[in-house]
């Protein structure tokens, strides 16, 4: 009775994303983010990229799941469904020949209890870096992209809906996604 209970669970989960209930996306979102961080981490991975690795995934579980390609089938169906996109988005990282070559000129270190709270207090910072450098970087882009990625990301549109809106193919849409995120992307990195 206890994991028919625990799928009905699952199922309701399910319907809450479809539905957009930002309380239990933001709850997700956070139960679920340790395990991923931990695993970048012990698979030569710094936070930001398990911070990275792990919007990549829940937006592609997110999607998945509105589209319906994405049925639970146990008790912890949807965590595992996230933790192991996570895994295999950073195991694309890991393979792809960026990665080496970046991390073959870094020091890795890992922190100390010593150095934890300055550790966190550093990581805080370069977040607050990234984002500035991020918004600065969305502000200079051009209308259209502008557009795009509000209408993706915050209003939560789906391709299909923003194509259909602009009266063009979801695929250009998605080409036009691509693009915008390659320039911000390129904008945020150039120095100022």
């Amino acid at each position: 009775m206890g994991k028919v209970l625990q799928i009905r669970e699952q199922h309701a989960l399910v319907k809450s994303i479809k539905a957009n209930d930002q309380m239990v996306l933001k709850t997700l979102y956070q139960q679920n983010y340790k395990k991923v961080e931990v695993y970048v981490l012990q698979n030569s991975g710094s936070v930001a990229q398990a911070k990275d690795v792990y919007q990549e995934a829940f937006l592609a579980m997110y999607q998945n799941v509105k589209a319906e390609k994405f049925t639970p089938e146990n008790e912890t169906a949807l965590q595992g469904y996230l933790y192991q996109i996570s895994k295999n988005k950073w195991r694309d990282i890991l393979r792809s020949s960026v990665f080496k070559k970046t991390s073959s000129l870094e020091n890795n270190f890992y922190e100390t209890e010593d150095q934890s709270e300055e550790y966190k207090n550093e990581i805080e910072l370069e977040e607050q870096d990234k984002l500035k450098k991020t918004m600065d970087a969305f502000s200079k882009l051009g209308a259209e992209c502008k557009e795009l990625l509000l209408q993706f990301y915050f209003q939560k549109k789906s391709l299909r809906e923003i194509s259909s809106n602009a009266n063009y193919a979801e695929a250009s849409a998605r080409n036009k996604k691509y693009r915008c995120i390659q320039k911000l992307k390129e904008l945020a990195q150039t120095p100022k």
